[in-house]
């Protein structure tokens, strides 16, 4: 999974969001915040939530293609493909890591 060398809470992430939302869930800190289809939601309840209200929805597979740095951000540009419209496409997601884990993603086309 790390052919890009992803640092670790990131690698975690992603081969947590092939499983459920708990384990995405125990990628962030405690007040950890997901930005994602316009909606903001803060710790590891919400978090859990999001991710389980998305797989419920949608089946699909997220695979990291570049991985980038901006300053204190992690940016990975995923191919996400499913059972959603549009698929496959792209996402950038942004990843702030504080103390091993993830502190803020924003996942944005």
């Amino acid at each position: 999974m790390n052919a890009l060398d992803l640092p670790e809470p990131i690698a975690a992430y992603f081969d947590a969001d092939r499983h459920d939302g708990q384990a995405v869930a125990r990628c962030f800190t405690r007040d950890g915040v997901v930005l994602d289809e316009g909606h903001t939601h803060s710790g590891l309840a919400a978090i859990e939530a999001w991710k389980t209200d998305a797989a419920s929805k949608y089946t699909y597979t997220a695979t990291p293609q570049t991985l980038e740095t901006q300053g204190r951000s992690y940016i990975v540009t995923s191919r996400v493909s499913g059972d959603f419209p549009g698929s496959p496409l792209d996402l950038r997601y942004r990843f702030t890591l504080e103390r091993g884990k993830i502190a803020s993603l924003e996942i944005a086309p």
